[in-house]
């Protein structure tokens, strides 16, 4: 298996953001993890990156409900990014609202890799990590 290089996680929930490091950590497939408390943080180290392709995530997991800058408005900002040409970023809304509500926001971006609804266990992160199974 290929080691992610580079993940964040986005959720202003620090217990959630402990369990989630703890799963990588052990599954030993991430060389570096970023963790952010809101959407606003994470853009600004992106954007503070994007002429460095190496120091970007390669995987992002996005809370939808967060207090500064929720995970629609980091979307809205993110797909107006210039990536690297060669730079991949998938990015999972990764939360525990199960409304109709969001599950239709989420479509409004195409670039989403996927929605999915916590909690999640090591076997989904593997997934995730591999991309094994797109969601």
């Amino acid at each position: 298996m290929n080691k992610v290089k580079h993940v964040c996680i986005v959720d202003d929930d620090e217990l959630f953001q402990f369990v989630m490091r703890q799963h990588f950590e052990r599954l030993e497939l991430v060389e570096r993890i970023h963790k952010f408390t809101d959407g606003e943080q994470a853009l600004n180290y992106i954007k503070s990156h994007l002429d460095t392709p190496d120091e970007l995530p390669d995987l992002i997991l996005l809370d939808v409900n967060m207090p500064f800058m929720d995970g629609w408005q980091f979307m809205r900002e993110f797909v107006q990014l210039s990536l690297p040409e060669n730079k991949q970023i998938r990015v999972y809304i990764l939360t525990s609202s199960t409304h109709e509500s969001d599950l239709q926001r989420a479509r409004e971006f195409p670039t989403l890799a996927g929605y999915l609804v916590k909690p999640i266990g090591k076997n989904i992160i593997r997934e995730l990590l591999t991309g094994a199974e797109q969601h």
